[in-house]
């Protein structure tokens, strides 16, 4: 299996907290799920619409640079989950 960053770790073990029974059951998908839960927060927190603003600037109070970053940081651990060899 390959090694995970903290960040990634962090939430597959949240995702997998529950027991998984058997091949049907969806928990068996618990780091799809997650990679798919960080990108629908990324397009809710930081829209990419929001980022198409001139670079330097505030948008809703928070500086440009800033929500590029969070934005590629929270895709970055999707891409990673989605990645994971079993």
């Amino acid at each position: 299996m390959t090694d995970l960053s903290p960040q990634a770790q962090t939430v597959l073990d949240a995702a997998n907290k529950v027991s998984s029974y058997g091949p049907d059951d969806c928990l068996n998908e618990s780091r799809w799920i997650a990679a798919a839960a960080l990108r629908a927060a990324a397009d809710q927190v930081v829209p990419e619409q929001a980022l198409e603003d001139v670079p330097g600037r505030f948008v809703n109070g928070c500086c440009h640079t800033r929500l590029q970053d969070t934005r590629a940081e929270l895709l970055a651990i999707a891409t990673e989950l989605e990645q994971l060899d079993d």
